[in-house]
């Protein structure tokens, strides 16, 4: 156990996946879309549908460029979609 917590602060100080910074874009058709910019979309459209951010356990997020749709569900309760 006193090997893994070494190991785990050792990341920490030094950087891992998990610390590291990411930038996710999503492309189609000459559009491009952050992952960010999407989240941000989600969660101003799930609070106009009357749901409290102090709520939000679990955000499912399905890309559906074709179709120039992001369909979300949040805490398995509330779905709904926003334009791509």
């Amino acid at each position: 156990m006193a090997r893994q917590s070494s190991m785990q602060r050792a990341l920490e100080a030094t950087g891992s996946f998990a610390t590291a910074q990411k930038n996710i874009v999503i492309q189609y058709q000459n559009r491009d879309r952050k992952a960010d910019e999407l989240l941000m979309q989600i969660k101003a459209d799930a609070l106009s549908k009357g749901f409290s951010e102090a709520d939000f356990a679990k955000v499912d997020v399905y890309v559906k460029p074709e179709e120039h749709k992001v369909f979300y569900v949040v805490n398995d309760k509330l779905s709904g979609c926003i334009d791509f």
